[in-house]
């Protein structure tokens, strides 16, 4: 039977399930998504531990514009992909996906996705290079058979989610998501997520670790907690199981990592305002992975 726990990720699984590493870096160039410096790490250990994906029914909170609601879909879940920002740019993806809102509000109006593309305030565009994709995208969303299970965008907080009814869902992902809310706000989420999960059904979580005391890593916006704040927060008692007493021995590894640290994605050249400023391979925190079972 699978265990609730609380593990920092090694670099070793990127050894251990490379096959599936593999897989996802194909995916994400596949879809031109560039994945998070560390994210090869959160993904793996999610889906790892995640089990057969089809015909169940799986949220992505705080999934943005990322690669994981899109790998899930790919593999016949049905995905509810929650975030408090609006995802326009995501429906790019609706001619291989099936793709639909949760509310009339959560995803545009094929005209409105026509002025979206186009810049114009009405009408059709005119025949420009620009107006002429927005029409040849249209029509082939409009003839597209597209495969997989169904990705429901819902642009909310996850603190509170109204319109997802209670048990309701076989699983929750969060892929370094929850790690923007501060440590007193955290229990909150949670329990909310909890609340959308039927009897059995899993919450798996990546966040950042600290090993002494909650801190905020300003360039990515994300906090770091301590084990003891994650137990709180997700309300794991002492019998659950973590290596948290490995924090220094494997922060030492994930900065030797040549597979991470030479393969980091564009994105973090052009910014210091992201997990890795500038490009520079330097590992501030870790990622480590929460498992909790509805009871």
């Amino acid at each position: 039977m699978p265990e609730e726990k609380i593990e920092i990720i090694p670099v070793e699984i990127l050894g251990r399930q490379r096959t599936l590493v593999e897989e996802l870096k194909s995916f994400s160039h596949k879809l031109g998504i560039e994945l998070g410096w560390h994210y090869l790490l959160d993904l793996a250990w999610i889906l790892s531990h995640l089990g057969e994906l089809k015909g169940r029914r799986i949220m992505d909170a705080g999934a943005g514009l990322g690669l994981v609601q899109w790998y899930l879909a790919e593999h016949g879940a049905d995905v509810l992909s929650v975030d408090r920002s609006s995802r326009t740019e995501m429906l790019r993806l609706r001619t291989r996906y099936r793709i639909d809102g949760l509310r009339p509000q959560d995803i545009p109006t094929p005209g409105e996705l026509l002025r979206l593309k186009t810049g114009r305030a009405s009408g059709l565009p005119g025949k420009t290079a620009a107006g002429l994709r927005a029409v040849a995208g249209l029509i082939a969303a409009a003839i597209a058979r597209p495969s997989g299970g169904l990705v429901t965008i819902y642009n909310q907080d996850l603190l509170d989610l109204p319109d997802v009814p209670s048990a309701s869902l076989d699983a929750v992902v969060a892929v370094s998501a929850l790690e923007h809310n501060p440590p007193e706000e955290l229990p909150k989420v949670v329990n909310e997520l909890m609340r959308l999960l039927r009897p059995g059904g899993v919450l798996l979580a990546t966040l950042g670790t600290s090993r002494d005391k909650d801190w905020f890593h300003e360039p990515s916006r994300g906090w770091c907690y301590t084990e003891a704040t994650l137990r709180k927060a997700f309300d794991l008692p002492k019998s659950v199981r973590s290596n948290y007493n490995r924090h220094d021995e494997l922060m030492a590894e994930l900065k030797a990592c040549a597979e991470l640290r030479d393969n980091l994605a564009r994105m973090y050249f052009l910014s210091a305002d992201n997990g890795m400023p500038w490009g520079k391979w330097d590992p501030q925190y870790q990622p480590v992975g929460v498992y909790k079972i509805k009871v």
